[in-house]
C-alpha cells in the first residue's frame, strides 16, 4: 500500500473550508433539480458558482481516454457515476446522482448525492433510502471500528439485507491536496482487498462513496468513455462525503450536502 498521509488539525480546517464550498455547489444544483432543466444548465451554474468562489474544479479536464469536460458528474437513473452533462432534460420520476469537487487554498473537497425529481417509484425511493443509510452507518462505524474492513463489512451487510448490490468496480479514496490520495476506500471487503485494509486513526481524511444498484453490480462504460451504467438497466444511487477522523471521532467536512435546509454562506 502507498504511504497514507495523515492531516493536522490545521489542514483539516482548510479541507473543511473546501468542503463547505462543495456543499454550496450542491445547494446551487439542488434548487435547479426540477423537470425540464438540462444537465448542462446545472453544470453551468455550478461552474459559475466555483468561479465566484475563486476555487478550482477537480473534475474539468481530469485525464482519461478523453479529458472530462465538465465540473460536475450528473448521472440519471441507470447511470451509476461519471455521467457527462449535456442537453438531456430531467423528467418527473428521475433520480439524479450529482458529484462535484473543488480545490480551495490547495486543499480538496468532494461529495455526491442522489436527488429525486418529483415523485419517484417505490424501488427508487427505497434505493435512495438505503444509499443514504449506508453512508450514515459507515460514518457512525468509524467511531468504534479499528480497521476499514470492519466498516466496509457493515455497509455490505446493510445493502445485502435490503436486496441491493454494491458496485465494486469503483471505490472511494483518501483526499487532501490531491483529490485521489492513498488509501483506496472500497465499499466492500474480500480476500482480494485484504492487502488494501488500513487502520482507522486520527488524521485520516477519506472520500467515502457507496454506489448501490437495485439489480446487478455489473457495470458498462458508454461510448463517451466516462458514463458508467448498470448492465441490467435498473437504477443506481451514489452518496459521498469527505470525512476526517479526529481525536473526537469522524467529522463530515462536506456537511450540508443532501440537507434541504442548508443555506450556503461564504
Amino acid at each position: 500500500m502507498s504511504l497514507i498521509t495523515l492531516k493536522s488539525r490545521r489542514e483539516i480546517g482548510l479541507m473543511r473550508a473546501a468542503g463547505h464550498v462543495v456543499a454550496g455547489a450542491h445547494a446551487v444544483a439542488r434548487e435547479m433539480l426540477v423537470p425540464g432543466v438540462t444537465t448542462q444548465e446545472i453544470d453551468n451554474a455550478v461552474e459559475e458558482f466555483f468561479r465566484k468562489e475563486k476555487v478550482t474544479s477537480l473534475f474539468k479536464g481530469f485525464p482519461g481516454q478523453v479529458p472530462y469536460p465538465a465540473v460536475t458528474c450528473i448521472s440519471i437513473n441507470e447511470q451509476i457515476v461519471h455521467g457527462i452533462p449535456g442537453g438531456r432534460r430531467l423528467e418527473e420520476g428521475d433520480i439524479v446522482s450529482l458529484d462535484t469537487a473543488c480545490r480551495k487554498d490547495r486543499w480538496c473537497g468532494d461529495s455526491a448525492w442522489t436527488y429525486a425529481i418529483g415523485e419517484v417509484s417505490a424501488e427508487k425511493q427505497k434505493l435512495m433510502e438505503v444509499g443514504e443509510q449506508s453512508l450514515a452507518l459507515t460514518i457512525e462505524a468509524l467511531k468504534t471500528e479499528k480497521r476499514w474492513s470492519d466498516v466496509a463489512q457493515r455497509m455490505m451487510d446493510l445493502v445485502k439485507q435490503a436486496g441491493f448490490s454494491l458496485v465494486d468496480q469503483f471505490v472511494g479514496h483518501g483526499i487532501g491536496q490531491e483529490m485521489h490520495e492513498p488509501p483506496q476506500v472500497p465499499n466492500f471487503f474480500s480476500k482480494k482487498t485484504r492487502a488494501d485494509d488500513f487502520e482507522i486513526q486520527p488524521g485520516l481524511v477519506l472520500a467515502i462513496e457507496p454506489m448501490i444498484n437495485a439489480g446487478t453490480k455489473n457495470v458498462r462504460i458508454l461510448a463517451d468513455h466516462w458514463t458508467a451504467v448498470t448492465t441490467d438497466g435498473r437504477p443506481s444511487v451514489h452518496f459521498e462525503h469527505t470525512v476526517a477522523i479526529t481525536s473526537n471521532g469522524p467529522e463530515i467536512l462536506t456537511a450540508g450536502v443532501g440537507d434541504p435546509n442548508f443555506v450556503y454562506s461564504p
